[in-house]
Formats: structure tokens, sequence, C-alpha cells
């Protein structure tokens, strides 16, 4: 009886062992950063994942990858722009525009209160055309006056004298009032947004005044032309039938209203 016994118990344990859980009841130990899982690949071997820098960082010393505190490099975009920039200044071009020749002022502190420039500019050329002496303003004004060179006044005097060569230049940025009037209103001029044009050289020599060109048979068509054309780039333009300040000269100033450009 007793081999019986022994013999059964042996049968049902095998029985037990062939017919076993598919899933082990042991808990599945827990990855403390030492154990990688294995992975089984198609031929059949067995390999171990490389570990990612950041968690071989974290395993090994306790702390993950610290973040830079330096900013990003900047864009291809950016630096082509920039690069643009100094490449432009070098060739003499302000207020971002090759065809404005001068040079960067700054601030320009006025005397008085009202006066002054923020970011001044100090003119010698726009569009190829040169002032007779270099004027200061702000970078709207020097566009503004490239403008009306480029589209009006060479335009007005291609066919006299070979061109227009110089603009004559009578006033630019000056810390006073409007007029000269004591107790007047900042004028435009001291503001930096203003220029008086009292000439223009041609490329033979001679020179068209504001003063007799208005009225002479031969240059009045192209002065009144210039005049015109002012009038939308600039805000304020005064010429000589504005009142008696004005007869030898262009006023220009980049005042804005809300009715439009005021042209006299």
């Amino acid at each position: 009886m007793k081999g019986w016994a022994v013999l059964s118990l042996i049968v049902l344990g095998q029985m037990a062992l062939a017919a076993g859980p598919d899933r082990s009841q042991r808990p599945v130990p827990r990855d403390n950063g030492d154990t990688l899982p294995v992975i089984v690949v198609p031929s059949g071997a067995i390999e171990q994942p490389k570990r990612d820098p950041a968690a071989r960082a974290a395993a090994e010393g306790g702390q993950g990858m610290k973040s830079s505190l330096r900013p990003s490099l900047r864009s291809r975009k950016a630096e082509k722009a920039a690069r643009a920039r100094q490449q432009m200044r070098a060739k003499g071009a302000v207020c971002g525009d090759l065809a404005i020749q001068g040079a960067q002022v700054g601030r320009v502190p006025g005397k008085i209160s009202g006066c002054g420039i923020e970011n001044a500019v100090k003119i010698r050329s726009v569009s190829g055309i040169k002032l007779s002496n270099s004027a200061v303003m702000d970078c709207t004004t020097a566009k503004a006056l490239d403008t009306w060179v480029r589209q009006s006044a060479v335009p007005a005097l291609a066919g006299q004298g070979g061109g227009l060569k110089q603009l004559r230049v009578a006033a630019h940025y000056a810390c006073r009032t409007r007029n000269n009037r004591k107790g007047g209103k900042i004028s435009e001029h001291g503001k930096g947004r203003a220029i008086d044009i009292s000439g223009f050289e041609l490329a033979d020599g001679s020179t068209i005044t504001v003063l007799k060109g208005w009225r002479a048979r031969r240059s009045s068509e192209a002065m009144r032309r210039m005049h015109r054309g002012a009038c939308g780039p600039f805000g304020t333009v005064l010429g000589p039938e504005s009142d008696r300040f004005h007869q030898d000269h262009f006023h220009f100033d980049t005042a804005r209203y809300r009715s439009g450009s005021y042209c006299r």
C-alpha cells in the first residue's frame, strides 16, 4: 500500500507540473534603473537596448540632465538680416535704406521743452542726389525726402541742365519756435521733422533758386511740379505763395493732420 501511495503522489506531482499556469504568480521585479527589459529580436537572438543618455545619467548619478540657461541660437534669417544691416552701415546707409546715405547720430536733446530727436540721422544724399550740407532729421523725414526726390524732383528737372545734381539746404534741425516767433509753438524743425530747400543745382553747374525760379518762364513748371509732388510724402508743404516767410524756399515737414497734407 505504501508503494502505491508514493507512486500516486509522484504521478500527481508530474501532472501538476505539466499543467502549470501560463503566467507565474510571482511578482515581477521592479526596475530600479539597474535592470533593462530583455527584447527578443526576430532572429531569435537576445539583446539589451541601449539606454538613453538622460536615463543613464539619472541611473548613475541620481540626477537628470540640466537644461541650458543659454538662449537658443538665432535663426539663419535673423543672422542674414543682421549681416545685411552691418553691410549697409558700412556702405553709409541709414534708416535701413541704401538710397539714404549719411550717419547715425542718436538722441539729440533739446535746449527748450518740446525740442529734440530720439533717433536722429545726418543725411548727406538721397537717391544719389547730394545735399549742399548734411541735414539732421529723423528717419521718417529722411524717407519722405528720398521719396520726393526720386518721384518728383528728379523727373521734374530731367530736361534742364543735365538733370538734378544737388539740393541746396536752407535749414534742417534747429531748436526754435515757428518762424522764430517768441512764445510760439515749437517748429517741426525743432523736432527733427522738417527740411527747407532753397534751390537746385544741375549737372551743368547752373542753379535754379526757389526765389527766382518760381515765377521764371523756363523753370516755373518744374518748380510747381516739385511743390505738388511733395504733398503726400510730407504732411506740410509751404512755398512762395503760402506767406511772406517762404518766398525763397520750400518748407517740408512730416507733421500729420486728420484732414490730410497741408499744402500751400
